[in-house]
């Protein structure tokens, strides 16, 4: 299939409610709309609805700016606030009433609950019908000469079918018999959801709205509203929701959780993109791939149906090759945001030992969190408090062969990997002994673990002093 032509028209929007974190749902619908206006080279917006001002906070909508920030996901412009434009919402409402595709509804909330259990009771759709609908001019009249508080309703069609192009999910067909009258405007005269976010989209220009298949219905009754105001319907594309590895709808024991939890455990914003955007898009069988080749290669064609399943153990492997694939400068900057991120207040020639380190300790590392683990004897301070393996490797004649070593250690030629290996590796020799019954030992000493970085790195990243140091502390 050939490749379609980019079109720099494309005006995609991000549209979170600011009523918590940024689940990581909405970063990866967030990232889908991103990676698709970037293909294109044209508009990512993002717009805060924040209508339900008893839920929504100040707070709430800096997590989601930070969050966005962290995944690298710049948008254009500045952000808009839904609660800001109730007056163009109200306004909207007032044209439909003018051209004939709204109605103002004077029923009270018992005559609709009356309509509903009548309706149940004779096993009909309990869908309201308002009698104002079609009420008479003179009994229209009588109430708006009254004052009495209404609502303003669509108009929507009785009869025919519904139908929504999707880029995902193709044709979908509703029954209108199935679509009620819609409330656009509350009898306070604050827009409902449905009115807003047409008149929003319409109004920010936007051309495509991808967001999770749970709106789907939602584009049935919001296409209703763009036909009534012979507006351009948008390109609808509703993406499969996220389940969690057992095929069960994602929660918190999943890994539903904000964007910033997985921020404070290591994860790298690269290798979250890359992750978030093999959810149910693909590549063929690409399963490691850069922003810019995702930027490249992204479509709505390859999106989906079925529901991507979240599998921690592939996030931690795409993450540990991001970290491995990253420059070191990116990477040290990173480690360094991490460790400020978890209140580690580093001097500064521990942070030149680690930012020297990196090249080795980010080859077995999955996380920055597992990066800064290995790194610990980087970060430890002396003495040092050896694990139960450590200690063992520490047992026994250990002491006095570390003992024997150091005059060797401290004529070195050079404190370089190749020139200390070269001095550890004669002396065992000379002793009579493998290379690993001095290295492991050593190892001991300096990391306090028995599992570390090459331990000739770890000699040079420690520099001569410290690590003749750490080893007396053994010696004694």
């Amino acid at each position: 299939m050939s490749e379609p032509a980019r079109d720099p028209s494309v005006v995609t929007r991000f549209a979170p409610s600011p009523t918590g974190f940024l689940h990581i749902g909405g970063g990866r619908t967030a990232l889908f709309n991103w990676a698709f206006a970037r293909h294109h080279g044209g508009k990512f917006l993002l717009r805060i609805e924040d209508t339900d001002r008893a839920r929504s906070t100040p707070e709430a909508t800096a997590a989601i700016f930070e969050g966005l920030r962290w995944l690298g996901l710049d948008w254009d412009g500045d952000a808009v606030s839904q609660a800001e434009r109730h007056g163009r919402h109200a306004a909207v409402a007032g044209s439909m009433l003018a051209n004939g595709t709204a109605y103002k509804c004077w029923a009270t909330r018992e005559e609709i609950e009356a309509f509903r259990e009548k309706a149940k009771a004779e096993k009909r759709p309990p869908l309201f019908r308002s009698p104002w609908r079609d009420a008479d001019a003179a009994e229209i009249a009588a109430k708006e000469a009254a004052d009495e508080p209404y609502v303003i309703r669509l108009k929507a069609p009785r009869d025919g079918k519904v139908m929504v192009e999707d880029a995902v999910q193709g044709s979908v067909t509703w029954e209108a018999s199935q679509l009620d009258d819609l409330i656009l405007l509350r009898s306070d005269g604050t827009p409902v959801y449905m009115l807003a976010v047409v008149v929003d989209d319409h109004d920010m220009g936007v051309t495509h709205v991808i967001r999770g298949d749970d709106h789907l219905t939602n584009a049935a009754r919001q296409s209703l509203i763009y036909r009534a105001m012979d507006w351009p319907v948008p390109v609808f594309a509703h993406i499969p929701l996220i389940h969690g590895p057992d095929g069960a709808k994602l929660s918190k024991r999943h890994g539903a959780l904000g964007v910033e939890a997985y921020r404070e455990m290591g994860y790298v914003p690269e290798g979250m993109r890359n992750y978030l955007a093999r959810l149910g898009w693909s590549h063929g069988d690409d399963e490691f791939f850069s922003t810019e080749e995702l930027i490249d290669w992204f479509n709505l064609e390859s999106i989906g149906k079925g529901a991507a399943r979240f599998d921690f153990a592939k996030l931690a492997n795409i993450n540990g090759q991001h970290i491995r694939a990253m420059d070191d400068d990116r990477l040290a900057a990173l480690v360094l945001d991490y460790c400020a991120l978890r209140e580690l207040d580093l001097e500064a020639e521990h942070r030149d030992m680690l930012t020297e380190a990196l090249p080795g300790l980010k080859e077995r590392a999955k996380t920055l969190a597992e990066l800064l683990d290995i790194a610990h004897y980087i970060l430890a301070t002396r003495p040092l408090d050896p694990d139960e393996k450590a200690a063992k490797a520490l047992g026994g004649e250990a002491p006095e062969l570390l003992a024997r070593l150091t005059p060797h250690l401290r004529a070195a030629s050079a404190w370089k990997p190749g020139p200390l290996e070269d001095v550890v590796r004669t002396f065992a020799e000379d002793e009579g002994l493998k290379l690993g019954k001095v290295a492991q030992p050593l190892r001991a000493a300096l990391t306090a673990r028995a599992v570390s970085p090459g331990v000739f790195d770890v000699m040079v990243t420690l520099g001569r002093d410290e690590t003749l140091a750490r080893i007396a502390d053994v010696t004694g």
